[in-house]
C-alpha cells in the first residue's frame, strides 16, 4: 500500500530535480526512486545514486525499506570540505 511523502531535495540535487520539495505517491524506498526518475529523468537519477536518503532522519538504503504516508524523505548530496 502506498501514501503520498514528502522529499525534500538538497544542493546538487534540489538544482538537478529544479525544486527543493514535493510531494511523491510511493510504498517504498524502490519505487520512490523510480518515481523521481520518472519525474525528472537521467540527471538527478545520476545525482540520486549517490545521495544518502534519510526517511523521517533515519538513514535509510534498502529498496525494500517501507514509507509510511506523510513520511519526510532527504535526498542529501555527498558533501565537500567540513
Amino acid at each position: 500500500m502506498s501514501g503520498v511523502v514528502t522529499v525534500r531535495y538538497f544542493a546538487g540535487a534540489a538544482e538537478a530535480a529544479g525544486r527543493e520539495e514535493e510531494l511523491i505517491e510511493a510504498s517504498d524506498l524502490g519505487s520512490l526512486r523510480d518515481a523521481i526518475t520518472r519525474r525528472h529523468g537521467d540527471a538527478l537519477a545520476r545525482v540520486l545514486g549517490r545521495c544518502s536518503l534519510l526517511v523521517d532522519g533515519r538513514r535509510a538504503d534498502a529498496p525494500g525499506t517501507p514509507l509510511p504516508a506523510g513520511a519526510t524523505i532527504d535526498v542529501l548530496p555527498p558533501f565537500a570540505g567540513g
